[in-house]
């Protein structure tokens, strides 16, 4: 048993020069794929294209999940630092609605990515929850509280329906790409009923 603890907290050892090289072609490529043929591009077309075998990029990334988590977690930092210079703008509400914008635009960028977030909603345990929703939606609880101790916010909103609502919107956005305000219409409308009476 001590023997397993010990085990457990040793770190990671560091990767070889080669494996390290491995990963980040195949995040490049992935991320370039995911920006052109959206989240569902092919995985082996990614390892072909970073010039290693399929059996590679899944001892990096056990599966698709796992491989988004990494792509987007350079944009999920940025968005979570936006959100702490968030919480400190004098207006909670409009602080609120600027950052879910930020994140319709981050999940516009990638065909797919705000369905596959939808759809990992309610799985705490998938790579891209634990990599992506979570840390949004516990930065989001933030803002949103200070938007509800305001006085602007309905006290039952609840951020993981605000998080459902908001990849809806950038959902919708990307079906209709030939509509730049449809975010800023969708948002509007619902801030018009999360608004407290």
């Amino acid at each position: 048993m001590a023997m397993e603890t010990a085990t457990a907290q040793t770190p990671p050892r560091p990767m070889r020069a080669d494996a390290r090289r491995n990963y980040e072609r195949l995040l490049a490529e992935a991320r370039t794929a995911f920006t052109q043929h959206g989240t569902d591009a092919s995985l082996e077309d990614i390892a072909r294209r970073a010039g290693v075998g399929i059996g590679t990029l899944y001892r990096h990334f056990p599966n698709r999940t796992a491989l988004m988590g990494a792509v987007f977690q350079g944009e999920i930092c940025a968005l979570l630092e936006r959100s702490r210079e968030l919480a400190q703008a004098p207006r909670p509400c409009q602080a609120l609605i600027d950052w879910l914008r930020a994140i319709v635009d981050h999940a516009s960028t990638y065909r797919g990515l705000s369905q596959a977030l939808m759809a990992c909603s309610g799985d705490e345990t998938s790579e891209l929850s634990r990599g992506c929703g979570l840390p949004l939606r516990e930065a989001g609880s933030e803002l949103l509280a200070r938007a509800q101790q305001s006085g602007a916010v309905r006290s039952d909103v609840v951020i993981a329906d605000l998080m459902q609502l908001t990849n809806a919107i950038a959902l919708a956005v990307e079906q209709s790409p030939d509509d730049p305000e449809l975010a800023d219409r969708l948002l509007a409308l619902a801030f018009t009923g999360l608004k407290a009476r």
